[in-house]
């Protein structure tokens, strides 16, 4: 069985750094092409997989150059909105078929923790058991765009299970916050980011009802805890083509 070509867009930043040498570790697979900022993509090296970790304004053009090409791609750069998405199915329903043949698949990953991915699947299995939700992330303040895309996509998936159960809006007398201290709102769920020296990704999700609290609590202290997460995606995307929102879709729990 050959082994699987991998190109890296976002190389030589902290986690595309990490992703070339978790790939080139895993037996099944190769580097074939590091790319960054200003670098000729080419043929990106002959690549069957790309990895994309650049940032959310360059995300959809090296994206949508790998798909036009008939390349799958995994996706860990955030700004993912629905318009940005509505174009990219666009662009992968027309595109060319895979290099290895079959549909070009496109995962795009708002975390690529295990621990992370369970985290929000618990979040969105507790949501209709309780009146009050709130979000808090946490992470470096490296970390260019707020609030993260594991928050947004954690608040959208309990917003969502809230609605199921029939439940509406959190309850909040707020009237009165004129500098913003209650946080963004994605959803109707109340979001709030933290940028701290020392930190690399957390984030918890808090439930309150009367008589009680449950925290739901997912802490990345290593951006190797990403990388089994990366590495399934890049054995995965070929076998499911078209757009994937999520991880947890390649590992049943979807």
């Amino acid at each position: 069985m050959s082994e699987i070509a991998v190109a890296v867009i976002g190389a030589r930043g902290r986690m595309g750094a990490t992703v070339c040498r978790a790939i080139e570790a895993s037996p099944g697979m190769h580097v074939v092409g590091a790319f960054d900022v200003g670098d000729d993509l080419g043929d990106l090296g002959g690549a069957e997989v790309v990895v994309e970790f650049s940032v959310p304004a360059a995300s959809p053009t090296n994206v949508g150059y790998c798909v036009a090409r008939g390349v799958h791609v995994v996706v860990g750069t955030t700004g993912w909105d629905e318009g940005r998405l509505a174009t990219l199915r666009e662009q992968v329903a027309a595109a060319a078929p895979a290099r290895a043949g079959g549909g070009v698949g496109v995962l795009i990953a708002p975390n690529f923790a295990i621990g992370a991915i369970l985290m929000m699947r618990f979040a969105q299995q507790a949501a209709r058991f309780f009146e009050s939700v709130e979000i808090i992330e946490l992470h470096h303040p490296a970390k260019v765009d707020a609030p993260s895309g594991t928050a947004v996509r954690t608040a959208q998936l309990v917003a969502g299970a809230r609605d199921a159960a029939g439940l509406g809006r959190v309850p909040d007398a707020t009237t009165t916050d004129p500098d913003g201290a209650r946080g963004a709102s994605v959803d109707g769920i109340p979001v709030h980011s933290v940028r701290l020296r020392g930190l690399i990704a957390h984030q918890e999700v808090l439930f309150g009802s009367v008589g009680e609290t449950l925290t739901i609590r997912h802490d990345s202290l290593d951006r190797e805890s990403f990388m089994a997460g990366v590495l399934e995606g890049v054995r995965g995307v070929a076998g499911h083509p078209g757009v994937t929102v999520g991880l947890e879709h390649y590992l049943g729990i979807g």
